[in-house]
């Protein structure tokens, strides 16, 4: 089985003069998750190489066992350094998609044009989707083959306004994920700020927020399993 994983390459805050990136723990959780079931894991980001990290995540209050796991691992990080560009990804080499977040997918994914038509042929082939705090917003553009937002009548997920007012960047994003999910006719749902919540729809998998990234991935690997019998 092969699973790719996109990561943003953005790096800026808005006009904040901060930085901003992947959030690591929501990428080191589903990682380990999937390789420690032997599975083939390709990185890909829209611009190629090494995406940015938000610095945030890299703060001793957000460490855990997979980040420390991360820390140490001198191959996985040369892979992360070395993603490949998303244009020459080939949705039809994989078996399914996550994706991490942090607040960077919401400038640069969430308008990729080469995401948005491999969420889409993702979705058309029935395989696994999933996408985790702040990475549902990459779903803003997508369409079903009808012209309906993709979302549209699913149960999802995805950080909320609560969260984002919560870390004072409501100002600050490009749009907020709760209002885009619901505008675009999406059955949202939150549970509890920071706690564990995840949606899962047919073969779209929604978590609220990064503690929310192990489950999505067991349930995304749970739904791989059953395909491959």
């Amino acid at each position: 089985m092969k699973i790719l994983m996109v990561l943003t390459s953005h790096d800026k805050l808005g006009d904040t003069g901060h930085k901003t990136g992947f959030w690591l723990e929501e990428f080191a959780a589903p990682y380990y998750v999937f390789k420690d079931r032997k599975i083939d894991v390709t990185l890909a980001s829209p611009k190629g190489g090494k995406p940015p990290l938000d610095p945030k995540s890299d703060a001793p209050d957000f460490q855990t066992a997979a980040t420390e796991r991360f820390r140490k691992d001198e191959e996985s990080q040369r892979q992360l350094a070395n993603t490949h560009c998303l244009d020459a990804i080939d949705p039809a080499d994989f078996d399914a998609v996550f994706y991490p977040g942090g607040h960077g997918p919401l400038w640069d994914l969430a308008e990729d044009k080469d995401s948005i038509s491999l969420l889409e042929a993702f979705y058309r082939q029935g395989k696994p989707m999933g996408l985790v705090c702040h990475a549902p917003g990459v779903l803003r553009h997508t369409k079903r083959e009808d012209g309906a937002p993709l979302v549209k009548g699913k149960r999802v997920t995805g950080f909320s306004n609560s969260e984002e007012e919560a870390v004072q960047l409501t100002e600050v994003v490009p749009f907020l994920l709760e209002d885009m999910l619901t505008s675009s006719q999406g059955l949202y749902s939150k549970g509890a700020d920071w706690e564990s919540h995840i949606e899962v729809d047919g073969n779209l998998l929604t978590g609220q927020n990064p503690a929310s990234s192990e489950a999505v991935a067991d349930e995304l690997l749970n739904q791989l399993l059953k395909e491959q019998g």
